[in-house]
């Protein structure tokens, strides 16, 4: 399901002439794993006393973004999602997260929580 447009600022012109101009869709392009500086939390906010293990601070494309979402979601055998440049998977996982994603060559390190 694609989000609706948004622009931005401008909600009617009297002008015949006027064209939206839209945001640049140029998504930024994802660095290479060693490149990447990640940090592995724990996070209970919002989330009813439920505990979640959050990955931030990944740059690249929402699809790559998604597809290393999935992979941990399939090695810590749980559910999650991806959302706000954020991964989230459900439960205690941040060691096993750690590990995977050493594996992987990212840069990870522990951040508060």
């Amino acid at each position: 399901m694609k989000k609706k447009q948004r622009y931005s600022g401008i909600v009617y012109s009297t002008d015949e002439t006027f064209a939206y101009q839209e945001a640049n869709s140029d998504e930024t392009e994802t660095l290479p794993n060693h490149k990447q500086q990640l940090r592995v939390m724990l996070d209970k906010k919002m989330r009813g006393g439920k505990t979640v293990t959050l990955v931030t601070g990944f740059v690249g494309t929402v699809d790559d973004l998604d597809a290393l979402g999935k992979k941990l979601k399939q090695k810590c055998g749980v559910g999650g999602s991806t959302k706000d440049g954020e991964i989230i998977i459900q439960g205690d996982f941040k060691q096993r997260i750690l590990q995977l994603l050493s594996d992987e060559g990212y840069r990870v390190k522990l951040a508060g929580g």
